[in-house]
């Protein structure tokens, strides 16, 4: 499902407009990337939690070459499924 199926369903079950839906859709998305992005942990109850994780410095090979390369320390995006979320998935 990509992201205009995403707007047309929950358009469907909410009985709204495309257009409204599909802007509280993106709302929605970029105020969880902006909380991410300044350190904040998002959790929805039985859904999930939203958070960025500090990866250390290391280092890695070039698969293609051999070559070492040092990959510097960065901040990644993790989503981390609620019960809820883990309990309709296995049924």
């Amino acid at each position: 499902m990509n992201k205009k199926e995403l707007v047309r369903a929950v358009a469907n079950k909410t009985n709204n407009q495309l257009g409204l839906t599909s802007d509280i859709v993106s709302a929605t998305f970029e105020c969880i990337m902006e909380a991410v992005a300044n350190g904040e942990k998002i959790q929805i109850v039985d859904f999930g939690s939203f958070e960025a994780k500090n990866r250390a410095a290391k280092v890695s090979r070039n698969p293609k070459t051999g070559e070492v390369v040092n990959v510097p320390p960065f901040r990644s995006p993790a989503f981390k499924a609620g019960k809820g979320f883990k309990d309709k998935v296995n049924g």
